[in-house]
């Protein structure tokens, strides 16, 4: 490791098992490796990924003037051939192109399949970028290299079995996952894992049952708590149970001492949609997640925040502020889309982010007709814009609900048909085909 000394290494690898682990002592580690080694290459990739993870462009911001300066201090002539590469695609996501990025980070894991740091940065690039196939391969394709016995091989474990799920392999995912917490029963990603894989079959009851058992090892102190209670509170919505979906919605996933992070805004906008398009009243709800929204002023950075900012205005009737974001990212496009065509939001707010926000507002507006016109010919293109398919679903509930509405009856009993016979047990499609046929 280049201009990195013993101490830094050290602190460098605690800060890399934290991160494996979601645990938020990552960030203090990461800056131990700089105060320790400031020259650091290692370090100050470390450094700069942990800003473009959490898609919060302030942070990437930061991270791009920080490493634009180690970049001028640290010719890359005396870098390892590792560290170019991860230098290359640590300055490819700074320059908005997430794609090229995940591509340099498979390519490196190809010569060293036992870069943890690699495997994990370009398995959430993958999970941003919405491509399942990767998601599995990637981690697939280095995991033979691992030895059993090594401490991160269930980590790597738990990543997998996420691949697996969104690549649809639910038995399997659910049995690697298992796997990868009965080898770290703190592997918040693992449990997540698992949770998707019952959330995909339907098996809400299992899921509840899973997540109870093990609350103590995901429900606080990591970064992927708040997103395991919305698993949670899903599960709860599926089996009827709507007071206890608040009731987790207030105490965990959006309340006065939330931090405002992108990641978890749009999880409480996600579950109050669904909520917003079965008539549910949430109360005073949806103008304090639109106020926390509007507080973060964010500027055209990544098309999947954009639309669930759009959820949380819709939801609080504050249409004009829905449209001045639309607006907003189209005036953006007219000049990015032909000043820098490399930037991956481009394609995702110009083929998935706008029109799912159109939509959005046109099912606000009850104008049901033009909503389903706007998601019919992106239904099946949404993973282009990064998330879940758990995430998505609320956009592919929505054009369920729309096609309802418009009385579009045969485009709704084929969206139904499709769900149910991959999740016959699921409530929420049963109960839609029951408001079809009454209708």
């Amino acid at each position: 490791m280049t201009y990195t000394d013993a101490d830094a290494a050290r602190h460098y690898e605690q800060a890399l098992g934290s991160l494996l682990h979601f645990r938020e002592e990552v960030a203090a580690e990461a800056g131990a490796v700089l105060q320790a080694s400031p020259r650091s290459v290692m370090g100050n990739v470390l450094r700069t990924y942990l800003g473009l993870l959490g898609t919060e462009e302030k942070d990437a911001a930061e991270a791009a003037t920080a490493f634009g300066a180690h970049r001028r201090d640290v010719p890359p002539a005396g870098l390892t051939p590792r560290e170019r590469m991860h230098v290359e695609a640590a300055s490819c996501w700074l320059g908005g192109d997430m794609h090229r990025a995940g591509r340099i980070l498979a390519e490196l894991v190809v010569a060293y399949p036992k870069d943890a740091l690699a495997l994990a940065v370009g398995h959430q690039i993958d999970f941003l970028t919405g491509n399942a196939t990767l998601l599995r391969d990637r981690i697939g394709g280095a995991l033979s290299a691992w030895d059993v016995d090594d401490p991160h091989y269930g980590l790597l474990q738990g990543m997998y079995a996420f691949g697996l799920e969104e690549a649809g392999h639910y038995t399997l995912a659910e049995r690697v996952g298992l796997e990868a917490v009965e080898r770290n029963a703190r592997d918040v990603w693992g449990i997540h894992a698992v949770v998707h894989a019952y959330e995909m079959q339907g098996r809400h009851e299992d899921g509840i049952r899973y997540l109870d058992a093990r609350t103590d090892d995901w429900s606080t102190g990591n970064y992927l708590n708040v997103h395991n209670w919305w698993h949670y509170a899903l599960y709860l919505l599926a089996t009827g149970r709507t007071d206890s979906v608040l009731a987790v919605y207030d105490d965990a996933v959006h309340h006065e001492g939330s931090a405002g992070a992108a990641m978890e805004l749009l999880d409480a906008a996600s579950l109050l949609w669904r909520l917003y398009l079965t008539g549910t009243d949430t109360g005073d709800r949806w103008p304090a997640l639109a106020d926390a929204w509007a507080q973060r002023h964010d500027g055209a950075y990544y098309a999947f925040n954009d639309v669930h900012a759009v959820m949380a205005y819709v939801g609080a009737d504050r249409i004009s502020d829905a449209e001045r974001l639309v607006r907003d990212r189209e005036a953006w496009l007219r000049g990015a889309g032909t000043g820098r065509p490399a930037l991956s939001n481009v394609a995702m707010t110009a083929e998935i982010g706008l029109p799912v926000c159109r939509a959005l507002v046109a099912y606000g507006q009850r104008r049901y007709a033009d909503a389903v016109d706007l998601l019919v010919p992106v239904r099946h293109r949404l993973h282009g814009f990064g998330g879940s398919h758990a995430q998505r679903d609320a956009v592919q509930r929505t054009l369920v609900e729309a096609a309802l509405h418009a009385g579009r009856h045969d485009l709704a009993r084929t969206l139904l048909s499709e769900r149910l016979n991959l999740r016959p047990q699921c409530p929420y499609g049963r109960d839609a085909r029951a408001r079809l046929q009454s209708a």
